[in-house]
């Protein structure tokens, strides 16, 4: 993790969003002292509905008919 002065992110700030993008951590620090006084990190990645299906896979498949009155997701996290 880097740590850029508040000046140095204010003249950055583009190219050191593009570096958090990619899965970077960013630290500003502020002051004489140069105190951390924030991290940028990339937000969590979402999970995702797909499952394996462990021991069944490529032996099994899950289909949805179109007319089921439950979503996937919620049906997944009952």
């Amino acid at each position: 993790m880097q740590v850029f002065t508040v000046g140095d992110f204010k003249s950055h700030f583009s190219e050191l969003l593009e570096r958090v993008r990619k899965g970077e951590k960013i630290a500003i620090a502020f002051g004489r002292k140069k105190e951390v006084v924030a991290i940028l990190t990339p937000p969590p990645k979402p999970p995702g509905l797909a499952r394996p299906l462990g021991i069944l896979e490529g032996k099994a498949q899950v289909v949805f008919s179109e007319d089921f009155s439950i979503t996937e997701e919620a049906f997944l996290s009952a």
